[in-house]
């Protein structure tokens, strides 16, 4: 690349400079990627001990809060959470009294799928749940790899299966052939939906991310831990090429309040304290609390991409605003574990303003007017 940028900046011609930039920002990427994927490390999943799980057929259903974050946000994203270190303070939250995110998983005989139940080979059927369903059957490893268009056809679910394990797409043998030695024989018809707009900002591609993958570990039958899937969201994120951090599905997944944290350094972990708060105050704060809708969404992807480029230039600006988003989510647990909402106020109000810091933009002229 050296060479390269040597000829291209010749004579500073803009059109090379640009394509220079742009080649550098895609080795940026793959290292954050490489560097994210250190995460897998701290993935466990072992088979059950229940022996029946392994021809059970019948739904495992799997569902989540959403998460509104109190302070932090933006110090979980990569290359932000292992260069600097993260921290965020957020909450587990049901909208209009119910879990609104999740995702079920079944195995399922094929052999008697095909017309007039004739047997057919083992394959993946993935319905994404909304005004209009939207159903997609997998027969090969081809099909399959369109993940990576984050908008191609059920793209999360497709890359739940691999980033579980039951398929592996690197492998010489077909879908139907992987799905006969690791599934038993069985296909895999999996369902996912959120009750939330697309573009909230409530965490719901995260969370629903490990929805998915939980539902297929579980009909696998598979044992994990909730921080297994913490980490096993941030290495399908990474298949999905949107990115993201860890704050989300921890959110979402874990109950409560909680105080979460990952360090300097690889490889990248993320440890997850709850914050226990008076009962009292958690009423107190559960009536202060009400979600408007305004119907003006915002591409996560876009603002990352912004906030990453801010942080590369080392202005000294960002950096301070980083570190300050990190001392704020640490003071705002502390707040709330005394159940001293005033703090936790001002720690809100400062987040904010800390925010629009890190993503010049993300808060909408119609949001400011409100």
């Amino acid at each position: 690349m050296a060479l390269c940028r040597n000829d291209w900046i010749v004579g500073l011609d803009p059109l090379n400079l640009v394509r220079a930039a742009r080649h550098y920002e895609r080795a940026s990427q793959i290292l954050i990627r490489e560097a994210v994927l250190s995460a897998r490390k701290f993935i466990s999943v072992t088979p059950t001990q229940n022996k029946n799980a392994q021809n059970d057929c019948n739904w495992t259903i799997v569902e989540s809060s959403a998460r509104i974050d109190l302070s932090g946000g933006w110090s979980d994203t990569p290359p932000i959470a292992y260069e600097h270190g993260g921290a965020v303070t957020n909450i587990a939250v049901l909208v209009n009294g119910k879990r609104p995110i999740g995702a079920k998983a079944r195995k399922m005989d094929c052999t008697r799928q095909g017309p007039n139940q004739t047997p057919q080979e083992p394959f993946l059927k993935f319905v994404v749940r909304g005004g209009t369903d939207e159903i997609v059957t997998v027969t090969t490893i081809r099909q399959l790899q369109t993940y990576h268009q984050p908008q191609s056809p059920a793209a999360l679910l497709k890359a739940a299966v691999c980033c579980a394990g039951l398929i592996d797409e690197h492998s010489p043998k077909s879908l139907a052939d992987q799905l006969k030695e690791k599934f038993q024989g069985f296909g895999l018809e999996m369902q996912s939906w959120s009750d939330l707009p697309a573009g909230s900002g409530m965490g719901t591609s995260s969370i629903l991310a490990g929805c998915c993958i939980a539902a297929v570990w579980s009909a696998m039958g598979m044992e994990y831990d909730n921080s297994s899937l913490y980490h096993a969201v941030l290495h399908l994120e990474q298949m999905l090429t949107t990115g993201g951090g860890w704050q989300d599905q921890i959110g979402g997944i874990a109950p409560g309040m909680k105080y979460c944290t990952s360090a300097q350094g690889l490889p990248l972990h993320v440890s997850t304290k709850p914050v226990e708060v008076p009962s009292k105050f958690l009423e107190k704060l559960s009536s202060h609390l009400v979600l408007i809708y305004t119907g003006k969404t915002r591409l996560a992807r876009d603002l990352l991409q912004n906030v990453l480029r801010n942080w590369y230039s080392l202005d000294p600006t960002i950096v301070q605003n980083v570190q300050g988003l990190v001392e704020n989510a640490t003071v705002c647990a502390q707040a709330a574990s005394v159940g001293d909402l005033v703090t936790l106020g001002a720690c809100v109000d400062t987040y904010w303003s800390q925010k629009k810091v890190m993503a010049p933009g993300c808060e909408p002229s119609f949001v400011t007017k409100i």
